[in-house]
């Protein structure tokens, strides 16, 4: 009896292990990119490297259900959309309620003009509704297709270019509203 036990264990330890190889093999390329957007979508909300493991630990539980392994990284966005609307829920937070936050985000490979465009930028982009956000950040910076962001959202073609439009509209005035705060230029025109 102990013989079979042993062996049933060794044989779930072994799935296991190849199941956290697949999983690896399919994370690893994508990393840069999902990182990318963690750090873009909770900038001032959360530490986005928590955002990073809680999407992984649902992603890895709920690997199996994956249909393709060509969506694996819509599937780690979509994970983490839903984690953050999730706690949105939970937690009714105002955003950038504590600076040092903000302060703890770094990225030593930047100048500091790129550090301060790149803060402006997501800061900006915290300002959008998370529809309007979720779409820029998937659009722009990671470089998804329209029809992929559809997918992750559940909206269709029109909504998502209304989203991408709107929300770069609104990204031009904040930008631009920050910029001449910085530099003390004025336009009343």
């Amino acid at each position: 009896m102990l013989h079979l036990q042993e062996e049933h264990v060794f044989c779930r330890l072994r799935m296991i292990q190849a199941k956290q190889k697949n999983f690896l093999k399919l994370y690893e390329p994508v990393h840069d990119k999902f990182e990318r957007f963690c750090r873009a979508r909770v900038y001032g909300e959360m530490d986005y490297r928590d955002l990073i493991n809680e999407t992984l630990i649902v992603a890895f539980e709920k690997f199996e259900t994956l249909k393709s392994t060509d969506v694996f990284l819509s599937f780690l966005f979509g994970i983490s959309i839903r984690l953050l609307s999730n706690q949105k829920r939970k937690k009714k937070e105002k955003r950038f309620e504590n600076e040092d936050k903000i302060k703890l985000i770094q990225d030593h490979n930047t100048n500091p003009q790129e550090e301060a465009d790149v803060h402006f930028l997501y800061k900006a982009l915290a300002q959008l509704s998370e529809e309007q956000r979720d779409c820029i950040i998937l659009f722009e910076l990671i470089g998804f297709p329209i029809k992929a962001i559809m997918e992750i959202q559940s909206a269709s073609e029109s909504a998502i270019k209304q989203r991408l439009k709107r929300g770069r509209e609104k990204l031009t005035v904040l930008l631009t509203y920050e910029s001449n705060t910085k530099t003390g230029e004025v336009n009343h025109g």
